[in-house]
């Protein structure tokens, strides 16, 4: 091969990696940006498990505090009156609910922070937000991943989605003092916290595979058969180690969520959850007999891939 010929291979050659490049920018394909805290002011404080230290916590963003009873909190949805606008349940899996931090004595605060509330129909007492939806903060950061994500596995009932983010944001996350602004640091971001919250819900949730859990032991959903309240709890405590809390409807005997208690090893974004028995009574029945219902037909699809 000629010189001149070696030239302008390697001319063209450069010239399409330089294109490649220039359209991955253009298609919004640049680095995304981190959304977590600065712990780094952390590496002096002792580390424990939350509600279990026995001396004051001096930095809240090392451990949540108070809210260091930790719970981790799935439905079981039949239907969300949605169907006809594409909201589904996933097929094979439980939903998830919330990530809460009960004080320690079992009582909790809520709407901890007014200047991060984004529930569009909170309570009475606390003002609507009105402003754009919570996806548009995550979408901000780039993280199409974990909106889809959540539009898989964190599903409302009878209200969009969204609302049901922003409601668990703005009711809990603003009480967990791990996801406090200020754990951020000088360089935090508009927001940033709330992708981080998510993120966090997602870590926990997949810590507790609650279907697979019953599944495998031949506790699967259906319209014929039905199950003790015990053997339900026995096979989630033979995998977790603690009786987590279950609710059930219709008179104590329909199946309905799940809560699985915790106390954190650090912070409740990548802290060890040691899981314990609930603190709440069950309200599903201990004498009749519990129902796992299926789900309504076409209330749910296949995510899985």
């Amino acid at each position: 091969m000629s010189s001149s010929l070696a030239i302008l291979l390697l001319a063209a050659t450069t010239s399409v990696s330089a294109l490649n490049l220039d359209i991955n920018l253009g298609l919004g394909l640049q680095s995304v940006p981190s959304t977590y805290p600065d712990f780094t002011q952390c590496l002096d404080q002792p580390s424990v498990y939350s509600c279990e230290n026995t001396t004051t916590i001096e930095n809240t963003c090392c451990s949540p505090t108070p809210g260091g009873l930790v719970l981790q909190t799935q439905f079981w949805s039949t239907y969300t009156g949605l169907e006809r606008k594409g909201q589904l349940l996933p097929k094979g899996s439980w939903t998830i609910h919330g990530l809460w931090p009960d004080n320690c004595d079992g009582s909790f605060a809520q709407y901890c922070d007014a200047s991060r509330q984004y529930d569009p129909a909170p309570p009475t007492g606390v003002e609507a937000y009105t402003g754009p939806g919570v996806d548009t903060f995550v979408r901000a950061f780039g993280r199409e991943d974990l909106l889809d994500f959540m539009s898989k596995y964190w599903i409302n009932q009878g209200a969009s989605n969204e609302a049901f983010w922003a409601h668990e944001f703005s009711k809990h996350a603003t009480c967990t003092s791990t996801f406090d602004v200020a754990c951020y640091g000088p360089s935090y971001k508009k927001h940033q916290d709330v992708v981080d919250f998510f993120d966090a819900v997602i870590r926990a949730y997949k810590q507790y595979p609650t279907f697979d859990m019953l599944g495998s032991f031949g506790i699967v959903p259906s319209n014929k058969t039905s199950y003790s309240l015990s053997h339900i709890q026995k096979a989630l405590q033979s995998q977790t180690g603690a009786i987590p809390y279950l609710g059930c409807t219709h008179n104590g005997t329909a199946l309905s969520e799940v809560w699985y208690f915790s106390h954190v090893y650090g912070t409740e974004q990548f802290g060890t959850y040691k899981t314990l028995d609930s603190t709440t009574a069950s309200t599903c029945s201990s004498t009749e007999p519990i129902w796992y219902y299926e789900r309504s037909r076409g209330s749910e699809h296949e995510v899985r891939n």
